[in-house]
């Protein structure tokens, strides 16, 4: 069976895709630094009959990717990595003027070094797979100018130009920057507290992501709205 590495994976579009892939009879390697809420993710992607390991800690953690890619070439190896955890950088997110220069680095050390850091350690097993395949989690704040989503987008930029340039560098992977578009998460909500307007729930962009596997299409930034308009 394939097995695939989700960082952020207790809960939103990593649970999300989490539980898709395990229907789909994928092993899978879950990351998340909330060990409870973790362990019940993974007892319920057990139901699947898929075998799931569940690894609590922070992605800029070294050892924490280190055991990550360890646990999952355990199980065979590394298909799928998906880089799905992020950092706000500030929590309700605030102008630039504002920003905490540490809830930056904070941003940049999760949604860009620990990503290029799991990969590192990962692409030995990933250019060993019959398919590797990286996928990072964007977001429009990397393309267009919100006010308030500067730090954050500017990291999630930053994760744009490093898929884009690993899949330049390594042409027998694919290598997607997937932006899912606005989603009812935990890190909008804690982005923008007081905005009440409904949202997609997660599971919804799922088929873009179920698609980009399906289909392999070459490496590049990917919209989910534009994939599922296309089915």
């Amino acid at each position: 069976m394939p097995v695939a590495i989700i960082t952020g994976a207790s809960k939103g579009l990593g649970r999300a895709l989490a539980e898709a892939l395990a229907a789909r009879g994928w092993d899978l390697v879950l990351d998340a630094r909330n060990a409870g809420v973790l362990k019940e993710t993974a007892r319920a992607l057990e139901a699947y009959g898929t075998r799931v390991t569940a690894l609590p800690g922070d992605v800029t953690d070294t050892w924490h990717r280190t055991a990550l890619v360890t646990e999952a070439r355990a199980l065979g190896g590394v298909d799928l990595l998906v880089s799905n955890a992020s950092a706000l950088g500030a929590e309700p997110l605030v102008r630039l003027e504002e920003l905490p220069l540490d809830g930056l680095r904070r941003a940049l050390e999760v949604n860009v070094v620990a990503a290029l850091g799991l990969v590192r350690e990962a692409l030995p097993a990933l250019r060993a797979a019959p398919a590797g395949t990286v996928v990072t989690v964007s977001s429009d704040a990397a393309a267009e100018a919100y006010e308030t989503w500067g730090g954050y987008g500017a990291s999630k930029a930053a994760l744009d130009q490093l898929a884009a340039v690993l899949g330049a560098e390594e042409p027998g992977l694919r290598v997607w920057a997937v932006d899912p578009g606005d989603m009812a998460t935990d890190l909008y909500a804690a982005a923008v507290p007081d905005d009440d307007g409904a949202r997609p729930e997660p599971a919804s962009v799922v088929p873009a992501l179920l698609r980009l596997l399906d289909e392999r299409p070459a490496s590049g930034r990917y919209g989910a709205a534009a994939l599922l308009e296309a089915r």
